[in-house]
């Protein structure tokens, strides 16, 4: 994808960040530390408002670029964390405290992202305002992986420890059958590495032979996991794990060196592109080597009640269909699900529908049939 000339656009920026890469680079990791300027709060879904607080920065400087991050139908490239720090449950909100410092995470895995990048981080803002929420000063601005290639991965040399450990920081999931499915099988880690890998390399391999492979070689040595539900993402939950697993090679893995090569440059890659899915919106946050306890992000109690609540509600909408079949209908008693557990968190409906993309009409029309149908007698949920 060609990259057009950056436009610049005069506004208050933070001290200059002095951060290069080499051109070539195809992916890179940042961290960014921030500080709110007063003790704030933000509601379970902010990860939302910085997915679209960090779109609004590539589309006020390179509108093709973010039409093609926003529309395209390719693999995401890029990922967003949500915030890491001294996060407190404070209620229905999370508070943030103004002596404290919190990192964010951006990484990018396709060159026309990185790109973008090495322009955006010599002229950064000099605070992140979120829509009805905090303002963030950005303090500093680091590399947080190392600047590289799709093939420095894959010719990567080193002698190869007999197992690799990989650990989970966020809620991290997979689509299977049109479902949640929250365990770390080799073959869906390995079907969403590569699909990455495909998509941005220019050094696809053959996805069905590889992970026919995977299936058959790749083990589970020891794994330390928890499974948590979240909300995430602009609507609905979702079921993930986290945790730590190691993983390591049966002996007739040898058998296809090209193979094992691609096992280690894809494990290499996992970190730079997040496992799973909604990676853009702070899930499948994943690190080398085991997680240990004071490396642990904390999942805020507010976050995994809104997705119960999610949950709960959609489960109540449902029996209240005619038609309880298909995708169609779970999907509609979702929206409306995750429409009134927010406004009962007390966000508002324009809050809801710009973080939706739903017209507000629509949405403060779902929001009333969600309570008629909260208020209909058990007798019509039957």
């Amino acid at each position: 994808m060609a990259v057009p000339r950056t436009r610049t656009r005069k506004s208050k920026t933070a001290a200059p960040t002095n951060l290069t890469w080499p051109d070539n680079t195809e992916m890179v990791g940042l961290v960014l530390e921030l500080s709110p300027t007063s003790d704030t709060y933000l509601d379970a879904q902010y990860a939302v408002r910085l997915h679209a607080w960090f779109l609004d920065r590539v589309r006020q400087t390179n509108p093709e670029l973010s039409k093609y991050l926003h529309d395209g139908e390719s693999e995401k490239p890029f990922t967003i964390s949500g915030l890491e720090g001294n996060l407190l449950t404070s209620g229905k909100d999370l508070q943030l405290q103004a002596n404290q410092t919190y990192r964010w995470y951006v990484t990018a895995v396709s060159q026309p992202v990185v790109q973008w990048l090495s322009q955006w981080v010599q002229n950064l803002p000099a605070a992140i305002e979120l829509r009805n929420a905090a303002t963030l000063q950005i303090r500093s601005c680091k590399i947080a992986l190392s600047p590289t290639t799709y093939r420095e991965l894959f010719q990567f040399q080193t002698n190869q420890s007999p197992t690799v450990k990989l650990s989970f920081l966020t809620p991290t999931s997979f689509r299977r059958k049109k479902h949640h499915f929250p365990l770390p099988v080799p073959v869906n880690l390995f079907h969403s590495y590569l699909r990455r890998w495909n998509d941005f390399s220019e050094m696809p391999f053959e996805q069905e032979s590889f992970l026919e492979w995977v299936d058959e070689c790749v083990l589970i040595y020891r794994h330390r996991l928890e499974s948590v539900k979240v909300a995430a993402g602009k609507k609905g939950m979702v079921t993930g794990f986290t945790g730590a697993i190691e993983l390591g090679l049966a002996t007739e893995a040898a058998k296809q060196p090209h193979f094992v090569q691609l096992f280690y440059a894809l494990l290499r890659l996992a970190p730079y592109c997040g496992t799973g899915h909604k990676t853009t919106f702070g899930l499948g946050q994943t690190r080398f080597g085991w997680l240990g306890e004071s490396e642990e992000i904390a999942k805020p109690a507010v976050q995994n009640l809104l997705a119960e609540r999610i949950e709960q509600l959609t489960q109540l909408f449902m029996e209240t269909q005619k038609r309880t079949g298909g995708d169609r209908a779970r999907q509609v008693c979702e929206t409306r699900a995750t429409i009134l557990a927010r406004r009962e968190l007390g966000e508002s409906l324009q809050t809801i529908a710009t973080d939706l993309e739903m017209p507000y009409e629509t949405v403060k029309s779902y929001a009333k049939l969600a309570r008629r149908a909260l208020k209909a007698p058990e007798s019509e949920r039957v």
